[in-house]
């Protein structure tokens, strides 16, 4: 071999690992990318003893899913958060949605052939809270109070039961909800369909009658929080009602409790209750009329509509249908103006996930008196919808899990005049200076 020729092959082949090094670069790899984006947004469900079906905590059982994880991310059904991307008020807390980029990462990574990468760029391991431990609590600290339910049997087996104890809820004075969560009890995790609650207190005539709601889980809620400038109002000497829908999973649960956690604001927190508007959470059923049937096969819109004779402030949006319910929209028309705006839309609707959405500070919808709440749903009772368990059988509203349901939980700041005027005054302000900045 001539020597030029040899000095080229040795070149070419001292040029291998350079190459190599240069296409890596070219990819995402787990070890330097998707690693973060998995812990940032699955490993909370997807670890063991937790809800999701398979374990991520480490590239040997990602790998196998990864194809699947592509799929999941691109139709963005994982993470299970219904909410649409390009309609209505986007600035949402506690956003479980999965930004563009990383998704268009994790496509990269798959189609790459999920490769592994540098080891010395993996993330530190990443710690997440237990099922039967607090989930604000990394936040806020443990709550300053807790109510529990009255201990109930559930069986191992059997359709929709209900459990609605009342219970002294040790509540000696009135304050202000910073944020609260209810926690179904770890063993019957599974099983607690929903856990609503309510405080009971005394009218004037010294009956006990059923108050302001307290707080509303089902599975898949965080919990809510109470923005500054609100009041959600505790009443001392109040009880507090649950109602518990069980629906048994194969195990059963000898003297089960939900707890609920109150966090209060406080003096810290630089909060004065006569500075705030009172905030209530409530079911808004609109479901045009609260009857209907959906025919086999058949499919169904119901929409309904609510007033205030006041302005309000709308903090968060709950969507609650079952396994028929595909889609949810909430729209305002305000009869002033003759304008409809859509606020909020879930139109990837999954029964098996329910999220309170709350719009982030300075974004939350302002509503003028007068205005009209719409709230429009979207049913398939047919083969198409992969949720539904029998596309033969007519389908009623009801409260069993296979019934159906329309309604949203919404929680409402109640404003006078002066207020929405100055909430107003204040978002013009702000867009002000962000058009300024640019």
């Amino acid at each position: 071999m001539k020597k030029s020729k040899l000095i080229g092959l040795l070149s070419a082949i001292a040029m291998v690992p350079t190459l190599a090094a240069a296409q890596s670069v070219d990819h995402p790899t787990y070890a330097n990318e998707v690693s973060r984006i998995i812990q940032d947004n699955c490993q909370i469900c997807h670890q063991p003893g937790q809800v999701g079906p398979m374990s991520f905590t480490n590239y040997e059982e990602v790998r196998p899913w990864a194809p699947l994880i592509r799929l999941k991310v691109l139709e963005r059904e994982m993470p299970p958060y219904q909410y649409d991307n390009d309609i209505g008020v986007q600035e949402l807390k506690n956003d479980w949605r999965m930004s563009d980029e990383d998704i268009n990462t994790i496509v990269a990574w798959v189609d790459a052939g999920s490769p592994m990468g540098n080891l010395e760029n993996l993330p530190q391991e990443a710690e997440f809270p237990v099922i039967g431990e607090w989930r604000l609590a990394d936040e806020l600290g443990l709550p300053d109070h807790t109510i529990k339910s009255s201990p109930w049997d559930v069986p191992a087996n059997g359709q929709d039961m209900w459990w609605e104890p009342e219970v002294d809820a040790g509540l000696t004075e009135s304050r202000c909800i910073k944020a609260v969560e209810t926690m179904p009890s770890a063993a019957a995790h599974g099983s607690t369909h929903h856990a609503n609650s309510h405080f009971v207190v005394k009218d004037e005539d010294g009956e006990w009658v059923n108050g302001d709601r307290l707080s509303e889980f089902a599975f898949g809620k965080l919990g809510e929080k109470v923005p500054e400038g609100a009041c959600r109002k505790v009443p001392a000497g109040s009880k507090v009602g649950w109602s518990i829908h069980y629906y048994p999973d194969g195990n059963a649960v000898p003297d089960d409790q939900v707890t609920v956690g109150i966090w209060y604001y406080d003096e810290e927190d630089d909060f004065n209750e006569e500075d705030t508007f009172p905030q209530d959470l409530r079911a808004y059923n609109l479901s045009g009329g609260g009857d209907y049937l959906i025919e086999p096969h058949g499919t169904l819109m119901t929409q309904g509509f609510h007033s205030f004779d006041h302005p309000v402030r709308i903090d968060s949006w709950q969507p609650h249908l079952h396994l028929r319910g595909v889609a949810m929209t909430m729209e305002v028309f305000d009869p002033a103006t003759g304008r409809k705006e859509v606020l909020s839309q879930a139109s990837n609707w999954n029964a098996g996930w329910n999220h309170s959405h709350t719009y982030e500070d300075g974004f939350q919808p302002l509503v003028p008196a007068g205005a009209t709440i719409i709230l429009t749903s979207w049913f398939d009772n047919t083969a198409n919808n992969p949720r539904n368990p029998d596309p033969d059988q007519w389908v009623g509203a009801g409260q069993r899990t296979t019934d159906e349901m329309s309604h949203a939980w919404i929680a409402v700041t109640h404003l006078d005049d002066e207020g929405f005027e100055e909430m107003l005054a204040e978002r013009k302000e702000s867009e002000d200076r962000n058009v300024a900045g640019r």
